[in-house]
């Protein structure tokens, strides 16, 4: 049986206050997680971008801009 996101929340509208404050624990630790994988994600590509010396530094603000 799937539920929609819909019902998801009213179900959860009607738990009790400590059981949502659990859910909201449990949510913010995974974006937390999540965040802290894409940063590394990010950092790891930088490194590679370094090590092949594809990276492309400019004061030049229109090239930057580009670059983006």
């Amino acid at each position: 049986m799937t539920k929609t996101f819909a019902e998801v929340v009213e179900m959860i509208y009607h738990l009790p206050h400590h059981e949502k404050l659990h859910i909201a624990e449990l949510l913010e630790k995974n974006i937390s997680e999540e965040r802290r994988n894409e940063i590394n994600k990010n950092f790891l590509k930088a490194k590679r971008e370094e090590k092949l010396k594809s990276l492309d530094f400019s004061e030049d603000i229109h090239k930057l801009r580009q670059l983006l």
